[in-house]
């Protein structure tokens, strides 16, 4: 849960407390937790919180405000087991021989890509070529015909895990990469909807990867994305 909601519920575990609120101290909590655009923010929020409502029994609201209060302070300390874990994968997948290529990927970072690389495994020899890998990570689709028909789906048999980490990894390139984000709009723009056009690109990042990893090579936009670059230049 993010820090800003777990202060405003430490705060005013129950509706008569969160009614009271100030403004200036929901702001406090938002500005803390780099909120945008926290006064206006701010407002929405006390309009939510001083909005008429159903309410229980008074002893029925202390009671679930004991629970809610309770529920703040572990979930505070779950945080805090969950940042500290994060900080142990970071070191031990930091020495891993292939860490700098797949972090050099736009949108891995040592958490990330420490779940990619532990899905797909380190044996450079595992995956004949990248559409091995990519039929692995249940990227690639699958192309059916029959007649005159011919409809692609989505690969249904593959690795969950490791296809969870590669959608995940393919929203965060949009923001990462030019070239990713160029691709994305474009298939988005032949009325593909999110989810298949993020799917598409995840299956090119993971050829991608695989050059990388073959070539022992960092990640290069220009490289990755060789059109985009031609038409910059």
């Amino acid at each position: 849960m993010a820090p800003d909601a777990l202060e405003l519920l430490e705060r005013a575990p129950d509706p008569g407390r969160a009614a009271r609120l100030s403004r200036s101290k929901i702001t406090a909590a938002l500005n803390r937790a780099h909120r945008r655009d926290p006064e206006a923010k701010a407002e929405a929020i006390q309009a939510v919180l001083r909005a008429p409502a159903l309410r229980q029994d008074p002893a029925i609201e202390a009671a679930y405000a004991v629970i809610v209060a309770s529920a703040v302070r572990l979930i505070a300390q779950l945080n805090t087991q969950i940042g500290e874990l994060q900080a142990v994968v970071a070191e031990g997948f930091g020495r891993h021989p292939d860490a700098d290529i797949v972090t050099s990927q736009p949108g891995l970072g040592p958490i990330l890509g420490a779940r990619v690389l532990a899905e797909f495994g380190d044996d450079h020899d595992r995956y004949a070529n990248a559409k091995a890998r990519k039929n692995y990570a249940g990227t690639s689709p699958i192309t059916r015909a029959s007649g005159t028909r011919r409809v692609v789906l989505a690969r249904y048999a593959r690795n969950k895990h490791l296809a969870d980490a590669t959608h995940q990894w393919a929203f965060c390139a949009l923001t990462a990469s030019p070239g990713a984000r160029a691709y994305y709009d474009t298939i988005r723009a032949r009325g593909v909807s999110h989810h298949a056009a993020l799917r598409q690109l995840g299956n090119r990042l993971v050829g991608i990867l695989h050059g990388c990893l073959k070539t022992k090579t960092r990640y290069d936009e220009d490289t990755a994305w060789p059109r985009l670059a031609t038409a910059a230049a």
